[in-house]
């Protein structure tokens, strides 16, 4: 992380940033490199500035702010991101909408576990999937906070504690080894062969496969470097995890998970002040733990896989 703190640091300036933006444009068609790199450097310093003074104040804030503070430092981030790949974003209004929507609260019963967010067809969302990650088409039009936030590897002790496996360890980043549990098959009903193809265009090429009783094992060309769904990767240890269901099965990467997610936390922060209130004085559901949980996480995750992202263009 200092490496990409570092590296955020020596974009502060209009000639490194300019600099940087040049180098991202050069690769682009269609594009004046020199000209855009001028125009757009200011606005980039801003977004990056902005986007790591929101979550700097958002991990000093009483918890209950954080959903605003992280969830805006996280669109200024990605804003970032995105002109490095668009030179000329936002190429129109519709593209400053959140590209997201949740459900009215019901007043009774609610759980945000429980609850959904709904994906639009135009806005941040689905451009920056598009744009930054190469996903034009959804796996899902809508999502329950509770099957997102179980692909989130650091998550998993809270799930354990529910006695829920949703994701197994497979393996770590910089290896070429993958290890599936044979039990997996039945879950996501299919044969090993079925199985094998259904992984094979998000891994490296396949050396070789090795099945006895117990586990799936397979060797890769070349190491995982970046964990994308549907593998994920816990930054502490790096260990790689994938979903144990086929129900959980989402071929994403984390980023666009924590955008639904602090969505809609960032939803309930505002416009629910009595439910949010009553989370954080009384804490009568298992909301609160799971929620405190991901607020720990995401304060520090997403800076640094999108810190990540803009220094692997450099």
């Amino acid at each position: 992380m200092n490496e990409i703190n570092t590296f955020l640091t020596y974009l502060q300036s209009q000639q490194t940033a300019q600099k940087y933006l040049h180098h991202c444009y050069q690769r682009l068609e269609d594009t004046d490199a020199q000209n855009r790199s001028y125009e757009n450097c200011n606005t980039f310093i801003y977004y990056l500035d902005h986007g790591q003074r929101f979550y700097e104040n958002g991990r000093k804030a009483d918890p209950l702010l954080q959903p605003v503070l992280y969830f805006y430092g996280m669109v200024h981030l990605v804003k970032a991101c995105l002109l490095t790949k668009r030179p000329y974003y936002p190429e129109s209004a519709a593209l400053l909408a959140h590209g997201v929507t949740a459900r009215k609260r019901k007043k009774k019963n609610y759980s945000f576990l429980k609850d959904e967010v709904k994906i639009q067809h135009n806005g941040l969302y689905p451009y920056f999937s598009e744009h930054l990650f190469s996903h034009k088409k959804h796996p899902f039009e809508k999502k329950s906070m509770e099957s997102l936030l179980a692909l989130l590897p650091e998550m998993i002790p809270l799930f354990d504690l529910q006695k829920k496996v949703e994701l197994l360890p497979v393996g770590k980043l910089y290896s070429n080894l993958l290890q599936f549990p044979t039990t997996i098959l039945d879950s996501y009903h299919l044969t090993e062969k079925a199985f094998i193809n259904k992984i094979s265009g998000y891994v490296p090429d396949m050396k070789y496969v090795d099945t006895d009783d117990n586990y799936i094992r397979i060797e890769l060309t070349a190491p995982i470097k970046e964990a994308n769904g549907p593998f994920y990767a816990n930054r502490a240890d790096s260990q790689l995890f994938f979903p144990s269901r086929r129900e959980q099965f989402l071929p994403i990467p984390e980023v666009m998970i924590h955008y639904l997610i602090l969505y809609n936390l960032s939803m309930l922060c505002r416009y629910e002040a009595e439910w949010w209130g009553d989370l954080f004085s009384t804490k009568p559901e298992i909301d609160y733990p799971f929620i405190r949980c991901f607020l720990q996480l995401t304060a520090d995750k997403i800076p640094f896989l999108l810190g990540k992202y803009l220094y692997a263009l450099h």
